[in-house]
């Protein structure tokens, strides 16, 4: 029961993470992450279908192992996302609150973006058995 629970929810994660791609401020990334630990839960078939998407199996698959994104891919995320919100604060005709708002997650999401891959993880030391990093 608990497995096709996990699938199902994976299934939603994985339709959301497709919707987020297209819709401004709509997230993409914590859905697909959301949908490979649920399918990695229930359905190993399901979680290598995932990871080998097309669109997006390298980019979950770099997530996961905090590998560097491509600086020209960081760069056109970023531009979609403010033209995305330009776009919102423009046609919605926005209170000054909201538009603030928007920025502020503008700049957060910019800044995790930019950020994406530049900090590895450290690895447990093999050197001293009493030290012990965080992972």
């Amino acid at each position: 029961m608990k497995k096709i629970l996990f699938a199902t929810l994976g299934v939603i994660c994985v339709v959301l993470g497709v919707i987020g791609r297209f819709v401004p401020l709509m997230p993409t990334t914590p859905f697909l992450l959301l949908a490979a630990y649920l399918f990695s839960r229930s359905s190993p078939k399901m979680h290598k279908l995932l990871l080998e998407n097309k669109v997006f199996g390298k980019y979950i698959s770099n997530y996961l192992s905090n590998k560097p994104i491509p600086i020209k891919q960081k760069i056109f995320s970023i531009s979609l996302l403010w033209l995305g919100m330009g776009s919102s604060i423009y046609i919605l005709k926005l209170s000054d609150w909201r538009v603030a708002l928007l920025i502020f997650i503008g700049l957060a999401v910019s800044t995790h973006i930019a950020t994406l891959g530049k900090f590895r993880r450290r690895k447990h030391s093999t050197q001293s058995p009493n030290l012990h990093l965080p992972t």
